[in-house]
């Protein structure tokens, strides 16, 4: 292997793992916070992805934007979506058992996949980047490197960045932090952890639908995606430890990394390459990397 090829693959493993982060972030809030197992939450990316493809023409149409017009009004609806699920479903699952919890995200899946599928069909999509960032960047005398990849990594570090200041310095986040702890003490302080829990539910949803809609251009759009984003999402909150933000990051950047190179190197063995880390971590650490935080 090459500097070129090593200096890729590294780009690559730096930029999936960041777009796992950014998904993951969103479940091990919803999951460490209020405590609630959402199966849902890959739809929540698929949901994402579809919108940079469906929105676009409308958006175009309507306001005259493009790419980045559509992100913003997808983040808004998502905000929104997520606003309006937390009121009408999550908030009676607080109380209930886990078992309730997965029963009725599992529930939802089966909802969001059909209503994908009336409106918009079982098709796989193609979504443009923008061109401002089509180009490419060279690496060597025959390699170049897409700029729309690194484009993904410097909206997860800003955003990583934007979580880590809101969590650490800020009133919400210490208010957040405190009712993740003790749920019934926020209260009584006159703090309203309903309102609370559904800004937190719909940040969580807002940030797995901008993360779909920024993978669009690179991954494609195709019937269930949620699912498959799920399954490693939850690898990389139970290795970082479930609610906490940096052990998140540290866990997707870990996973990016051996998933990449394992395809590279050790192809045939690369789909369990994943589980091994897992499994390795937990016999180290059985909380996982952090504690919530």
């Amino acid at each position: 292997m090459d500097l070129a090829i090593f200096l890729i693959q590294c780009l690559n493993s730096l930029q999936y793992g960041l777009l796992l982060f950014l998904v993951a972030s969103g479940l091990t809030l919803i999951f460490g916070i209020m405590g609630v197992i959402n199966l849902a939450h890959g739809s929540f990316y698929m949901i994402g992805a579809y919108m940079a493809f469906a929105l676009a023409p409308v958006v175009g149409a309507t306001f005259g934007g493009g790419f980045f017009a559509t992100m913003f009004v997808g983040v808004v609806l998502a905000v929104i979506l997520g606003y309006v699920l937390e009121w009408a479903f999550y908030s009676y699952l607080y109380e209930r058992e886990h078992l309730q919890q997965v029963l009725m995200t599992y529930g939802l899946i089966l909802v969001f996949e059909e209503l994908r599928s009336l409106i918009v069909g079982d098709d796989v999509h193609g979504v443009k980047a923008p061109e401002i960032l089509a180009g490419t960047i060279a690496l060597g005398d025959t390699m170049t490197y897409p700029v729309y990849r690194l484009f993904i990594s410097g909206v997860c570090l800003l955003l990583a960045l934007g979580m880590y200041i809101v969590f650490t310095r800020t009133r919400l986040g210490m208010m957040i932090r405190a009712g993740s702890t003790n749920r019934e003490m926020v209260q009584s302080l006159g703090i309203d952890i309903q309102f609370l829990y559904r800004v937190v539910f719909a940040a969580g949803v807002a940030i797995a639908v901008l993360a779909g809609m920024v993978a669009a251009p690179v991954s494609s759009v195709y019937p269930n995606m949620g699912g498959q984003v799920l399954i490693i999402c939850f690898v990389v909150v139970v290795i970082g430890g479930i609610g906490s933000i940096r052990g998140a990051l540290l866990a997707a950047l870990l996973i990016g990394f051996v998933d990449t190179f394992g395809k590279v190197l050790l192809p045939q063995a690369a789909g369990v390459l994943v589980y091994v880390l897992m499994a390795l971590i937990l016999l180290w650490k059985p909380d996982g990397l952090f504690k919530a935080g």
